[in-house]
């Protein structure tokens, strides 16, 4: 389509698309921003609510958990039931939970809530983006509106350490919360009057016979309890009833999970979409990098904080080189791709984030800011930006357009749960060596430093391990969304 007929195709859809895109973008604004605005309150939180060192992972990996585990239920029930009410549901839900988190006055109260936050995302998050695609079905506009999207997302990402330290430092960690309440109000008034209802053209009974409910609920259950089960182990023996009852009976249901993708009519994830090895190998190794990443945000903030006594502003803006960092990776990469393709990016940006977390292991208890933590800092960053961007064209390897948004669904729930799963392992061991640190006579500045170091220097490892195995298993993948050429037989069930 030429572009003069683009804009006399767009000349007839819906007036309001762009007001309706400021305004979900603005609501994908705040559901990223959650993912990594508790991390630089977590210091405070842990002293006014009373959190064990292990316990504090709760509040991230709650969120996390919910948001990844039904992430692909969500959407398959948008598709089903219309998007947007289960965006208005899901918005509703994040609300709530927020104004929970920002009154919590025990640790059980907020890390329930996070439960409910991460609920709400997935709900929201894959309605909105199923919106947004029908929203603009010209091209051209299309990305255009997937790039602002997109950007208004990554920001999220990255700003939310630096808005957390202000409003914890000028306020209260609650804030970071409480501030949710203005958006989602906002998006529950203008996105009815915006935006209307859309849904699968099929019979809605027959179709609602046909969501895979237990799959996702028995992948959530099971997550849970593993993740319960590493984090008794950050202070209980591995082979006490703690932690043995929880790893097992998550083990368990997880098997129950792939018995039931494997036997259901319609599951939520088709296992022969796992056939393609470049799309087995991305997914796997993205659970190592959102280990290391996850884990690098969780462990630096409480050195920073609790080690050099930085605080909660100081902390923040000890990020900004971050986001500047990654940002100029993503150019590289974006601007690389179409030249070089997509594997030696992939594996570039896992060495080279392996180096940028090997540097950070360098850390001591009197490191200085600028010797200590950017070197590492800065590397990581450019690192992952450059493999950010091929990263997303290789989960989508050979997909036809209709599962494009099922590969990318995926992708963004293994990032998040293994995010989770990374998180509790690495605190779990940086705790345990901590502990046998302080019981050799240590201080504990210099053991919690020494657990902070053993976790950063197991991410490189991983990193390394994702790095070796790409360059060896990723097929030669071109720098394309979609490729039409492949189908599945089965149906699958729409991410978004």
């Amino acid at each position: 389509m030429s572009i003069e007929l683009s804009k006399v195709v767009a000349a007839q859809y819906d007036p309001r698309r762009w007001k309706a895109l400021a305004v979900l973008a603005l609501v994908q604004f705040m559901l990223i921003l959650d993912i990594t605005v508790v991390n630089v309150a977590l210091p405070s939180i842990k002293t006014d609510l009373g959190f064990s060192q292990a316990g504090l992972a709760w509040v991230v990996n709650g969120y996390t958990l919910m948001a990844g585990g039904l992430l692909l239920l969500g959407g398959r029930l948008s598709d089903l039931l219309g998007r947007r009410r289960l965006f208005l549901i899901g918005v509703g839900l994040f609300a709530l939970a927020s104004l929970t988190c920002g009154l919590a006055v025990a640790p059980a109260m907020l890390v329930a809530s996070r439960f409910v936050q991460g609920t709400g995302e997935a709900l929201a998050a894959p309605a909105a983006l199923g919106l947004v695609a029908l929203l603009f079905p010209d091209p051209l506009e299309r990305m255009k509106a997937l790039g602002i999207w997109g950007g208004l997302a990554g920001l999220g990402g990255t700003t939310g350490v630096v808005i957390s330290g202000a409003l914890t430092d000028l306020a209260s960690w609650r804030w970071i919360f409480l501030v949710n309440l203005p958006v989602a109000l906002f998006a529950l008034v203008a996105v009815p009057r915006l935006v209307s209802e859309s849904r699968m053209d099929r019979v809605i009974t027959a179709a609602r016979r046909r969501i895979d409910i237990w799959g996702p609920i028995t992948a959530t259950g099971g997550l849970v309890a593993v993740v319960d089960g590493l984090l008794q182990a950050a202070t209980d023996p591995w082979v006490s009833v703690s932690v043995l009852l929880p790893l097992l009976g998550g083990a368990a249901l997880l098997v129950g999970f792939v018995l039931i993708e494997a036997r259901i009519e319609a599951p939520l994830i088709p296992l022969r979409f796992f056939t393609d090895r470049t799309r087995v190998v991305i997914n796997f190794v993205t659970l190592f990098f959102s280990s290391a990443f996850f884990a690098y945000f969780f462990l630096l903030t409480l050195y920073m904080q609790q080690t050099l006594h930085f605080t909660p502003l100081q902390a923040g803006l000890a990020y900004v080189p971050f986001g500047l960092a990654i940002g100029a990776g993503i150019g590289f990469s974006t601007a690389l791709m179409p030249r070089f393709g997509v594997k030696p990016l992939v594996a570039t940006g896992f060495f080279g984030s392996a180096v940028g977390l090997f540097l950070t292991g360098g850390i001591g208890p009197t490191s200085g800011y600028l010797g200590g933590i950017l070197p590492g800092m800065l590397v990581l960053a450019v690192s992952s930006g450059i493999s950010f961007t091929a990263v997303g064209n290789a989960s989508l390897h050979r997909v036809t357009r209709q599962d494009a948004s099922l590969a990318s669904g995926v992708q963004n729930a293994v990032q998040q749960v293994g995010g989770a799963i990374g998180l509790s392992c690495l605190v779990a061991f940086a705790l345990r060596h901590a502990a046998d640190q302080v019981r050799h006579g240590d201080s504990i500045a210099h053991a919690f430093t020494d657990g902070y170091v053993l976790a950063f220097r197991i991410g490189a490892v991983l990193l390394a391990v994702g790095g070796v195995l790409v360059s060896l298993l990723l097929e030669r993948v071109e720098s394309a969304a979609a490729q039409p050429e492949a189908v599945f037989d089965a149906e699958p069930a729409p991410a978004a």
